[in-house]
């Protein structure tokens, strides 16, 4: 005898019905940002000196830029699932839940497009 539904059998998913997506991603985000963070603490350490016109010519790398928006876009997604895992967990009002998720994806969308942005315009010159 099972306590799952016959829908929830069919379809292998536990009550939260998302399965293990977003265990995933925290894995497999956490697993980048610790092979992008080592090679961007390679790429500081190697770094001649640390004036303006030093990091503008680090980023307008192609390579250094691509991997700097890959670094901005991981950071980002993994920010949002740890701080939706901490929101659904500690916040208790509905309301407040509901409106704390909605400013923190807003909030992470609106800084990982400013970071894409800032690495675009510098690393194509406009």
């Amino acid at each position: 005898m099972s306590l799952r539904s016959p829908l929830g059998r069919v379809l292998g998913l536990g009550t939260a019905k998302d399965g293990t997506s977003h265990w995933w991603g925290q894995r497999v985000s956490g697993l980048a940002l610790a092979v992008l963070g080592a090679w961007f603490a390679w790429s500081l350490v190697t770094m001649s000196g640390f004036s303006y016109a030093e990091a503008l010519a680090f980023i307008g790398q192609p390579v250094n830029a691509l991997l700097l928006l890959l670094l901005s876009v991981t950071m980002a997604w993994h920010s949002y699932l740890g701080v939706q895992v901490v929101i659904e967990d500690y916040v208790h009002s509905h309301g407040l839940k509901i409106a704390s998720l909605l400013i923190s994806r807003y909030a992470h969308v609106v800084l990982a497009a400013a970071a894409i942005y800032a690495i675009l315009k510098i690393g194509i010159g406009a």
